[in-house]
């Protein structure tokens, strides 16, 4: 699978993976702000914005597909910045290939088992009938009620674009994510990850406790845990000059 993605500025190689319902755009601030000394890659991830559809979507495909487009780039190691499920992305590519991760920065997520936050998300998206609806506004005021925080709905609307016949589709591969969401929740697994590590986590989430710090060590012995304190899950939106001044440190160091 090729995958999609944009490239900013110059210098060694740095990789931000999104996290689920997202895409390569929801990182342009964070990476923009690292291009200034990097080539900085976002890639969107199988089955989301204008990468290729596929049948199944797991962290070791993920993986694969990250892999291959390092080989046809002529990549032969970066560092990696994922969140979420991106961040399991990333961890799943470190543990299996370690070679190609220098460093590793994972955003609010941990290598456990994930809870599920996103069902009742999948259920209201599942009830868009595009065959029904005439506007963005439309969809917006159904989603209303059962997605109340605007923030999460505008950040789901960025997913919907026009299709052939002049209707609305998904970017996203809606079905294949939600036939795969246990996957998607799946804990990764490995060898070690030997090499620097930074978990960030955002202090009123709680994608990353204390108890599961353990966890993160077993697999990643070099890990340092640091937290941006007024961040929910999407730090990078939050707080992006907190969470850049902390990039910029951990890779720089």
């Amino acid at each position: 699978m090729e995958l999609f993605a944009r490239e900013f500025g110059q210098g060694s190689p740095v990789f931000i993976l999104h996290g689920l319902f997202g895409f390569s755009d929801n990182w342009q601030t964070i990476a923009k702000g690292l291009a200034e000394q990097h080539l900085v890659i976002t890639p969107d991830l199988r089955n989301h914005g204008r990468s290729p559809h596929a049948s199944s979507h797991t962290y070791a495909e993920m993986a694969e597909d990250l892999h291959t487009y390092m080989v046809q780039h002529w990549i032969f190691s970066a560092d990696y910045i994922g969140h979420s499920m991106g961040g399991k992305a990333a961890m799943q590519l470190a543990l299996h290939y370690p070679d190609l991760v220098n460093r590793l920065v994972v955003v609010d997520m941990e290598p456990g088992p994930a809870e599920d936050n996103h069902t009742p998300i999948f259920k209201a998206l599942q009830g868009i009938d595009f065959q029904k609806v005439q506007s963005r506004q439309e969809i917006e005021a159904y989603l209303a009620p059962l997605i109340p925080d605007y923030g999460t709905r505008q950040f789901l609307l960025k997913n919907i674009t026009r299709s052939e016949d002049g209707g609305f589709a998904w970017k996203m591969n809606l079905p294949v994510l939600w036939q795969y969401f246990d996957a998607i929740l799946a804990p990764v697994q490995g060898e070690p990850f030997l090499k620097p590590a930074l978990f960030v986590r955002g202090g009123k989430s709680n994608y990353i406790r204390d108890s599961e710090i353990p966890g993160i060590k077993a697999l990643f012995p070099a890990a340092e845990i640091v937290t941006i304190e007024d961040a929910g899950h999407w730090v990078h939106a939050d707080q992006p000059s907190e969470l850049l001044d902390v990039l910029r440190n951990f890779l720089h160091n």
